[in-house]
């Protein structure tokens, strides 16, 4: 079907005749056709999309009628293809395949041995976790909408206007300007809220000394965007102004120190250092950053978890923060594109204190 689906079959030879794939994430991310319901069956002779009336004719103008098969007994169609071309193992995604669904492949396709292991799973994370030139274009034309979005809120924040209010002002400005959709549900908190990393916007005004962090992102040709950004109102006190510049710090180690052949660990570390040796390292919490693409959270991540190493073509965000239980928090966020040499940030916003 396509270079993905080639490269997939190469990765699952060794231990598979096919792979079956029914996640819908999964099958947009081999296929580039977004369908709610469908099966994508990769194997020897190439891949093909199973699918009903309701996007057949949508799925061969996108994929070409030869690698579409109008479905109505999905099953049965599996079966007569297995007989045909002598496919007795098939790999499925042991991470996203219900209990229930796995059983009807079971029930539906006896005479086949079903391979459950991390295998698939592995081989589609590897390839998900590079991208190619056209998936970076994507990402890169979903982040421009957001900063777009960025310079418009600016001048909204005042005195009086709401958390909510500010959310769906960068909303509906990402969605008028270019959005497909959005990466995940806004957040924008501010004050005492601000501590909270994944704080939900409410009904509480912005005031004048408030720190009000926006973490958000724009959906453009199925890639994801991811961007934070913290500004303050009014004035600042100098403790506001050392966690800003400890996390902006922070951040930019972890940059500083992005390059292929670097593990998420250690990428992580570098945040988490300067963090801790400025006497915060208990209000720092979560990972420093994770992959995005077809989904708003891939691999790699950077965390004190991961066991990834980076590579040439990952995208991960760079996101340190610092939380201040009943105070305020801080976060700022860059999505970086890992080279050979380094990285390139390809977010194109001011990250130094801003005070409307």
């Amino acid at each position: 079907m396509n270079d993905k689906t080639d490269k997939l079959f190469e990765r699952i030879a060794s231990f598979a005749d096919a792979a079956l794939i029914f996640s819908e994430t999964n099958r947009f991310y081999f296929t580039g056709f977004a369908a709610s319901d469908g099966a994508l069956l990769v194997y020897k002779k190439g891949a093909l999309f199973f699918t009903d009336s309701r996007y057949t004719e949508a799925a061969c103008r996108k994929l070409g009628e030869t690698f579409v098969r109008d479905s109505k007994t999905l099953f049965a169609d599996l079966r007569a293809l297995f007989d045909a071309e002598g496919i007795r193992t098939v790999a499925l995604e042991n991470d996203r395949l219900t209990l229930a669904e796995y059983e009807t492949v079971k029930k539906e396709l006896p005479a086949v041995q079903t391979d459950i292991s991390d295998r698939l799973c592995e081989a589609v994370t590897a390839l998900r976790m590079v991208k190619s030139p056209e998936e970076i274009e994507k990402t890169v034309a979903a982040q421009r909408i957001a900063e777009r979005a960025f310079d418009h809120i600016l001048p909204f924040i005042r005195p009086g206007v709401t958390e909510k209010e500010i959310a769906l002002e960068l909303e509906y400005f990402m969605l008028r300007n270019g959005a497909d959709g959005l990466s995940f549900e806004t957040i924008a908190v501010s004050g005492v809220n601000s501590s909270l990393p994944h704080g939900v916007p409410g009904d509480k005004k912005i005031e004048s000394g408030d720190f009000i962090t926006m973490d958000y992102g724009a959906l453009k040709d199925g890639y994801h965007s991811d961007m934070t950004r913290t500004v303050a109102l009014g004035h600042v006190s100098e403790k506001q102004k050392q966690i800003y510049q400890t996390v902006l710090a922070a951040q930019q180690a972890s940059l500083a120190f992005l390059k292929d052949g670097v593990s998420g660990f250690d990428a992580d570390k570098q945040a988490r250092d300067v963090i801790e040796k400025a006497g915060f390292g208990a209000y720092f919490g979560h990972g420093t950053g994770h992959g995005t693409g077809v989904e708003i959270h891939e691999q790699p991540r950077l965390s004190p978890q991961s066991k990834r190493t980076l590579h040439t073509g990952n995208i991960v965000t760079v996101e340190p923060g610092i939380y201040l239980p009943g105070e305020f928090g801080v976060r700022i966020e860059d999505m970086a594109l890992i080279t050979e040499e380094g990285c390139v940030n390809l977010t194109a916003c001011p990250k130094e204190l801003i005070i409307l």
